[in-house]
């Protein structure tokens, strides 16, 4: 006599986990059917290599259609997990009963869906059933319903319990084709199971799917559901997952609110309670916060007394959370949710064997990954790399690779890699279980990551059109030491800019080519011919500056500014000095004739680079700041010529003087009308220089003089003892004997 038991399941509740584990060594089945892609038969037996270490996810892909992937994640808790596990440990067949991806991936198509909907036979959205029944209970949360009714009610009962219910509520639902075609199949599956000989047969799937599956139609009415399915060719591995993709908050269908609550109830020997808010105090202590025995004693006691008021059979995750907040973190909601994130959720990775199938592209990561000592994580850890170990180095060289490749594990640290100069790098390392995806699919550009990134910024220099993003190709093949592919990127380089006639995107593309050339050395890159490249750029670009600077409204002349000083930076930084004065000539030739916020920067690039001497500078602000000059240009100018930094001001009494004497002169309606732009610029200097100026500006009288230092009358300086220190300074810094005045 064949026995078929079905046992319908939520996939990850760690209460069916357990039942599902007692009612298998009950029934003792020749074989487990699990509602799951069947072309992954082939890798379940991984599932009890040593090295399998849920949570974990079967990955199914089409090649060279990125777009068409699928993840079934499963943790330790998931009752899908534990069935496998038994099955294995026992020694009798486990097989995944549902429709072949191969016809689900199909069914993603965009242009497939449409037709099948037409048909009838895609699936369309419903209600969740565990919404449903905590709602004809009278829950308000289905998370709390499905605590008390199935996590703390253990035992095989509860599966007759669900598939009473789920008969009731399918009874009152609309038939959805989607699952109608799946049911399907998995009818089609018991049958071939049924015919090759099995006598107890064990069914693991969604409680939703239980009734359809008690009572069989014809074969014929099934085949024809089946009948002429979409189908694509599908590929599947193993890849490490995390608990935060299972959560909610990460978009996954089937996700939970808390796995890590639920990695704890199942793996909890004993007092889950008592041991879980121990680790809560452990996670505060750890961030230096008190947390002592007798804080974990009265939380436990509040969480037990809340759970009584209500009237549940164990307290559960909001009473425990209520019982932390109160008394292990005082009410505070932001040490909640720091335990919120690190127990509730948690963001554990999971492993897979080796002798999980990858693609090359992937094994030759994880090879790097063991050789260069950086382990993916989950949580976020920060490296501080330094160029000059070889380490370190190739380190850096595999970041970037990736980043190429639009595998973005690492992230640079802002304000810490933009000088490629440098010897040192920063990074924020997170792996999330979707890179693995985006490596199948970066596997088209080559079999080593090193092959790939070459490959692939190969192709970005005959696609790019921009000469900014070809320019901003050259240092990304550079800071990822790929010298096969740096001609190509630079020819292109040379040829785009051959034909580019706008001046901004010229500007837009120097300063990364310039960073390129200055640094190579850095990683062991010649830099000449770059070198080569942006001296025929700057060359352009004093050719045409004068002209590309008339006829700017306020959002292009705020963007010139920018533009120009990007490009003063990079001169700066070329080698060729001939380069630098030819820029320094074209912006003393165009500081008269241009706009007044790009005049005044230019003064101010000017005198910081020695071209104007402070005199000179001092006449240009008497002038542009004159009563003659309109308001919204003097102010103009004022922003142009200050911005960046305070230190002029700061150290040039006769320039402050200047500035204080402009502003006093001023109308209240026309200092109303500077005064955003005063404030934009003066935000933008330091706090002490801003504190500096203030307190020197408090010394002005308005006139445009420079400020008076008052001696106090109680002041006993020494005058004969401060010339020998004002001699002996003046000595240090080769000024020679300055003149004492007698006393």
């Amino acid at each position: 006599m064949i026995v078929i038991e079905l046992y319908g399941i939520r996939h990850h509740g760690p209460g069916s986990a357990r039942s599902l584990r007692a009612a298998l060594g009950e029934l003792s089945p020749d074989v487990v059917l699990i509602e799951g892609p069947p072309e992954a038969d082939a890798l379940v037996g991984l599932a009890g290599d040593p090295e399998m270490r849920p949570p974990a996810a079967l990955l199914g892909y089409v090649p060279g259609e990125p777009k068409l992937a699928a993840f079934w994640p499963f943790a330790v808790f998931s009752p899908e997990w534990q069935a496998i596990r038994y099955a294995l440990g026992a020694g009798v067949p486990v097989r995944f009963c549902d429709l072949p991806a191969a016809h689900q991936l199909a069914m993603k198509g965009a242009g497939e869906v449409r037709k099948l909907y037409a048909e009838g036979r895609t699936a369309r959205p419903r209600t969740d059933p565990v919404s449903e029944l905590a709602t004809a209970a009278g829950y308000d949360d289905p998370e709390r319903w499905w605590e008390d009714v199935v996590e703390h009610v253990p035992g095989p009962a509860v599966f007759a319990a669900l598939a009473e219910a789920m008969v009731i509520l399918r009874a009152q639902d609309e038939p959805d084709p989607g699952d109608a075609v799946r049911e399907a199949h998995m009818r089609r599956v018991l049958r071939r199971t049924a015919k090759d000989g099995y006598q107890r047969i064990a069914v693991v799937c969604g409680a939703w799917h239980v009734p359809a599956l008690r009572d069989f139609p014809p074969a014929a009415a099934d085949d024809r559901l089946l009948r002429g399915l979409p189908k694509v060719k599908a590929a599947f591995t193993w890849i490490p997952w995390t608990y935060g993709r299972l959560a909610y908050a990460s978009g996954y269908g089937a996700g939970i609110r808390s796995p890590g609550w639920y990695d704890h109830l199942f793996s909890s020997g004993g007092q889950p309670i008592e041991r879980w808010l121990a680790k809560a105090a452990a996670v505060l202590r750890d961030e230096g916060m008190p947390a002592s025995s007798a804080h974990v004693i009265e939380s436990v006691r509040l969480a037990e007394a809340l759970a009584s008021l209500r009237g549940r059979p164990l307290a559960g995750l909001e009473e425990v959370t209520e019982a932390a907040r109160a008394v292990l973190c005082e009410g505070s909601d932001l040490l909640a949710g720091l335990i919120q994130r690190r127990l509730v959720v948690g963001e554990r990775l999971g492993a897979v064997p080796a002798a999980t199938p990858m693609v090359p592209l992937q094994q030759d990561l994880h090879d790097q990954q063991r050789s260069l000592r950086l382990r993916p994580e989950a949580e976020p850890r920060d490296y501080d790399l330094d160029l000059r170990k070889p380490n370190d180095l190739a380190r850096s060289h595999l970041l970037h690779r990736l980043t190429l490749l639009g595998v973005r594990w690492g992230r640079p640290q802002q304000g810490r890699t933009r000088n490629i100069g440098t010897f040192r790098e920063s990074w924020q390392l997170t792996w999330r279980p979707e890179l693995d995806l985006v490596l199948i699919e970066a596997s088209i550009w080559g079999s080593t990551v090193a092959a790939a990134a070459a490959q692939r910024a190969r192709s970005l220099a005959t696609e790019a059109t921009a000469l900014a993003d070809l320019t901003g190709l050259v240092e990304r093949c550079l800071l990822a030491d790929l010298s096969d592919a740096l001609p190509e990127a630079l020819a292109a380089v040379r040829n785009r800019a051959a034909l580019e006639g706008d001046v901004t995107h010229l500007m837009a593309a120097l300063p990364a080519l310039v960073r390129a050339a200055r640094y190579g050395d850095v990683r062991g890159t010649d830099p000449g011919r770059l070198g080569e490249v942006a001296v025929e750029m700057i060359t352009r670009i004093c050719a045409g500056l004068p002209a590309a600077m008339t006829s700017l409204d306020e959002t292009a002349e705020r963007a010139m500014r920018d533009r120009i000083d990007a490009v003063h930076s990079a001169t700066g930084l070329l080698a060729d000095s001939g380069s630098r004065a030819r820029w320094l000539d074209t912006l003393a030739r165009a500081a008269a004739r241009c706009p007044p916020l790009i005049s005044g920067k230019l003064t101010r690039l000017l005198l910081d680079a020695g071209r104007l001497t402070t005199d000179d500078a001092a006449i240009r602000m008497s002038r542009e700041l004159s009563a003659a000059v309109p308001v919204a240009a003097a102010a103009g100018w004022a922003e142009g010529f200050l911005a960046g930094s305070g230190l002029l001001l700061l150290h040039d009494d006769k320039l402050l003087g200047l500035a204080d004497g402009w502003l006093a002169g001023l109308s209240a309606d026309a200092f109303a009308a500077v005064l955003p732009a005063l404030r934009r610029t003066f935000g933008e200097f330091a706090p002490p220089e801003r504190r500096a100026i203030g307190d020197k500006a408090a010394l002005l009288d308005g006139t445009g003089r420079p400020p008076v230092m008052a001696v106090p009358a109680d002041d006993d300086l020494d005058e004969d003892r401060a010339a020998i220190a004002v001699r002996a300074v003046a000595a240090i810094l080769g000024l020679g004997a300055p003149a004492v005045p007698a006393p």
